[in-house]
Parts: C-alpha cells; sequence; structure tokens
C-alpha cells in the first residue's frame, strides 16, 4: 500500500512539473488526467482492460496527449476518440499543435481555427469570453476540461 500511494505521490509531481508552475487548468467534469488515474479506474474506461492499463501506466508521465496517443496506438482511432471523452492530458492553449487540438472529442477544422485565432491566451477567461462566441455554456465547459494556460507570473 504504501509503494502504491508513493507512486501516485510521484505520479502528481511529475505531471505538475509538465506544465508551468502558474497555470489555469480548466475543471474536469467528465474526464480524468491519464497521469493522475489509477490504474484500477483507467482499466474500467472504454476499450481498455488490465493489461493495456498496466501499460499506459508504466508509459507515464505522458508530457503531451500525443505521448498517450503513441501509448494506446493499438486501439482503433474511433476507440481512442470515445475514450478521449473521458481520458485526456490537458493541453495548453499557447502551444498545443493542430494534431493535439484535433484530438479532443469533436473538434473539427473550424473550432481548431478559433482555438489558435485568439493566441496567445493570457487566461481561461479569456478561453472562456472567445470561444463562448462559437458553442453554448455545456460545450464550453466541456472543451475547458482538455485545455490549461499558462499564467506569467
Amino acid at each position: 500500500m504504501r509503494n502504491v500511494v508513493l507512486c501516485a505521490a510521484l505520479a502528481a509531481a511529475l505531471v505538475i512539473t509538465s506544465r508551468p508552475a502558474y497555470s489555469q487548468v480548466g475543471k474536469p467534469v467528465t474526464i480524468v488526467d491519464a497521469n493522475l488515474v489509477t490504474e484500477a479506474d483507467l482499466a474500467k474506461l472504454p476499450h481498455m482492460n488490465a493489461a493495456l492499463a498496466k501499460a499506459v501506466v508504466a508509459k507515464r508521465p505522458f508530457k503531451t496527449v500525443k505521448d498517450l496517443d503513441a501509448a494506446l496506438s493499438s486501439l482503433k482511432k474511433e476507440e481512442r476518440t470515445e475514450l478521449y471523452a473521458k481520458l485526456f492530458v490537458p493541453i495548453n492553449l499557447n502551444t498545443a499543435t493542430d494534431e493535439e487540438i484535433l484530438l479532443i472529442p469533436g473538434v473539427g477544422t473550424r473550432m481548431l481555427r478559433e482555438f489558435k485565432e485568439y493566441r496567445p491566451y493570457t487566461a481561461l477567461a479569456q478561453f472562456h469570453r472567445e470561444i463562448g462566441k462559437y458553442v453554448d455554456n455545456t460545450e464550453l465547459a466541456r472543451l475547458e476540461q482538455y485545455v490549461f494556460v499558462p499564467v506569467k507570473k
């Protein structure tokens, strides 16, 4: 049990160091961070099983969602898309690649363009204001879970 707690603490520390020390992270409502979810909970997610969950945990920490996507390459693209409605690695709104943004379920080329148009983001409030022009509050809250904005101190 002590080793499990130690591993979880180490994983959390690694995740924190992969994002800027000062950042605004969207509130998770329907998704969990792939770097923080337990192996047991990971195995319960769509298209996951105990063996794949163990393999994914062994590859943590994921610096980007592309790293997670590579770790899940044994799943079909449609299966990964469905899984990303429950599991993700938050992306930096200012530096995320087109490919990373398009991994967010339901984001297509139009929304990709809108995400990028308002760079650099200085706060999540700016994301809300700008992206809120195109989607309702429910969709905005869903999208917010997938992103973070580094904040300069």
